[in-house]
C-alpha cells in the first residue's frame, strides 16, 4: 500500500485493477455481517488518554482509524492507494484522511504535525513494501511518534518478511521493543507463532 518503489500492493492493483475496490467491500462486508473488524484500533484504544493524536499508517479503507476517531481520538490516516483513501472518507468521516507514501521523505509532512501519541501499522502493510524502503518507513515512525509514545505493528508470517528482520530494521530505526503478541487480542509470542503484533517505543 506504500511507495515509492513498486511494492507489493502496487503490483496487485497493476494485474488486478477492481483489486481494490473488492478490497473495500470485503470489508464493508465483514461490518455489514456483524464480524469484528476493530479489534486492532481496541489495542491501540487502551494504552491511551483519550483525545490522544494517532496515525494510522497504511489505513487502507479507514477501519482501524475510523474507529479511534469514533471513541474521542485525533486521528490521520496515511495510504498510498486513492481508492481505499475514498472509501475511508465515505465510510468513516472525520478522520485526516491523506493519501501520501510513508516512505517519502517528508513523512509524516502535508501539513501534519509529529509527536504522535500512537502510530498503528495494521492489516500487513509491513509485508507490501518495497524491501528497499522497510527501514525508512520505520525511522519515519521513530521520527513521528512523541517520546513517550507507542508504535504498533502486526503482520503474518510466511509473507515474505521474516520477524527477526523486522525487529533487527526495527532497532536500526530508532525503536525498541517493548512487547510482543501473536494476536491483537494480546496471546502470548513464541517462536512457533504464525502471527506478530510488536509495541515499540522510541529509543532514548
Amino acid at each position: 500500500m506504500i511507495g515509492p518503489t513498486r511494492n507489493q500492493w502496487e503490483e496487485l492493483t497493476a494485474a488486478n485493477p477492481t483489486h481494490s475496490a473488492r478490497y473495500v467491500e470485503r470489508f464493508r462486508a465483514l461490518a455489514a455481517d456483524g464480524t469484528d473488524i476493530f479489534g486492532e484500533a481496541r489495542l491501540v484504544d487502551a494504552m491511551l488518554e483519550r483525545g490522544s493524536r494517532v496515525l494510522d499508517a497504511g489505513c487502507g479503507p479507514g477501519r482501524v482509524g475510523g474507529y479511534l476517531h469514533r471513541v474521542g481520538h485525533t486521528v490521520v490516516g496515511v495510504d498510498l492507494d486513492p481508492v481505499l483513501i475514498a472509501a475511508a472518507e465515505q465510510d468513516y468521516p472525520g478522520p485526516n484522511w491523506i493519501v501520501g507514501d510513508l516512505a517519502a521523505p517528508d513523512f509524516p509532512g502535508r501539513g501534519v504535525t509529529a509527536d504522535f501519541d500512537a502510530i498503528v501499522c495494521a492489516g500487513n502493510v509491513m509485508t507490501f513494501l518495497a524491501p528497499a524502503t522497510r527501514v525508512t518507513v520505520l525511522t519515519g515512525f521513530a521520527r513521528s511518534v512523541a517520546s513517550t509514545g507507542r508504535v504498533v505493528v502486526g503482520f503474518g508470517a510466511d509473507r515474505g518478511y521474516d520477524f527477526r528482520d523486522f525487529l533487527a530494521d526495527a532497532e536500526t530505526a530508532g525503536l525498541t521493543p517493548d512487547l510482543r503478541f501473536s494476536t491483537w487480542d494480546l496471546r502470548p509470542y513464541t517462536e512457533e507463532s504464525d502471527f506478530m503484533v510488536a509495541v515499540f517505543s522510541r529509543a532514548g
